[in-house]
């Protein structure tokens, strides 16, 4: 079967803001053509793929702060917390970190030099 390039890009365009699409993968289940095709048509670093790929991390990019302004908007602890865990720091993250383990003596990494056997030698 015979693919009309510029028609397959000008689809892909249209399905990705028709269906709020995030991934290639699934900009060619709408396609008439096979994902090699695809691919085939649009290598990585052509300029179509950079349309494409930017349409997909805009989309992406509207989708989070969508999420965001409505956890913001919450009144439940546990959407509040979420989105507290995106903003925050990473210390912050640590301190909110209920499972958080520090391998380390006094903020050094742990050395066959710093450990003390049971005889109180070391080795």
């Amino acid at each position: 079967m015979a693919y009309d390039q510029q028609k397959i890009f000008l689809k892909a365009k249209e399905q990705i803001e028709k269906h709020n699409l995030f991934f290639i993968e699934d900009i060619v289940s709408f396609l008439p053509c096979t994902k090699t095709t695809f691919y085939d048509f649009f290598p990585l670093d052509s300029n179509e793929m950079n349309t494409i790929k930017g349409m997909l991390d805009q989309n992406k990019i509207v989708t989070k702060s969508s999420i965001r302004s409505k956890l913001f908007k919450s009144d439940k602890a546990a959407e509040l917390l979420a989105l507290y865990k995106l903003i925050c720091t990473e210390s912050e993250r640590d301190a909110l970190s209920m499972q958080k383990v520090d391998h380390t003596s006094g903020g050094e990494k742990i050395g066959i030099s710093t450990i003390q056997w049971v005889d109180g030698k070391d080795s």
